[in-house]
């Protein structure tokens, strides 16, 4: 969304007021009057769509066990963290990024860890390249588009695509839970020995049949 610079008269009091405001949550003066003005003349800006969708998905996913999130108001990002079915329980960490604007991605997806083993690295630098095998085979033909994706030292990030039709924020944040979990439980299928490659690929396959949004 373009911005221009405009000038307006204004109350000392109202700016101290609005600093104020502003400072306790974690905005700017500029920002925050944008968001005032846009909430009274009932516009949407793509901040706002942002802090609703990443607050939706908060909401969704407080009642998991596996995943515990973690939102940090006017954030164009948030955090889950799940623990492996591994000795030491390893912490998984996923975040969620979500961008102002984009024709083809409205974000990405990282999954960080950590861990010493060696053969837990393997295995999971396996599942993440079986996983782009995957969605390349069935997701990007539906898509339209070529998601992109890197693995790090510790770290795996896939874009978010754009979906193909409007939707709410709250289908959006239920999109992108479905998917977070679906991966989640998946991936400790897989580390763990329940799910081989074939069983990942049916789930995925049969999750895909049924989801409203594809992401």
């Amino acid at each position: 969304m373009k911005k221009t610079l405009y000038s307006l008269m204004l109350s000392d009091e109202v700016v101290r007021e609005v600093d104020s405001l502003a400072h306790r949550l974690g905005t700017n003066r500029s920002s925050l009057i944008n968001q005032i003005l846009a909430e009274y003349v009932g516009y949407t800006t793509p901040e706002r769509r942002i802090r609703d969708v990443l607050s939706a998905i908060e909401q969704l996913m407080l009642p998991s066990r596996e995943l515990v999130p973690f939102f940090a108001p006017n954030s164009s990002s948030m955090s889950l963290k799940s623990s492996l079915e591994y000795k030491y329980r390893p912490t998984i960490k996923y975040e969620v990024e979500l961008y102002r604007g984009g024709e083809e991605s409205i974000g990405e997806l990282s999954v960080m860890f950590r861990t010493q083993s060696a053969a837990l690295l393997q295995s999971m630098a396996e599942f993440f390249r079986l996983w782009k095998r995957i969605e390349d085979l069935h997701l990007t033909p539906r898509l339209g588009v070529k998601l992109s994706y890197a693995l790090y030292d510790g770290k795996f990030v896939r874009s978010l695509a754009a979906p193909s039709r409007d939707c709410s924020a709250e289908e959006l944040a239920g999109a992108l839970s479905e998917y977070i979990k679906l991966f989640d439980t998946l991936m400790k299928g897989y580390l763990t020995g329940r799910l081989d490659a074939h069983e990942v690929e049916a789930a995925y396959y049969a999750y895909l049949g049924k989801a409203p949004l594809c992401i």
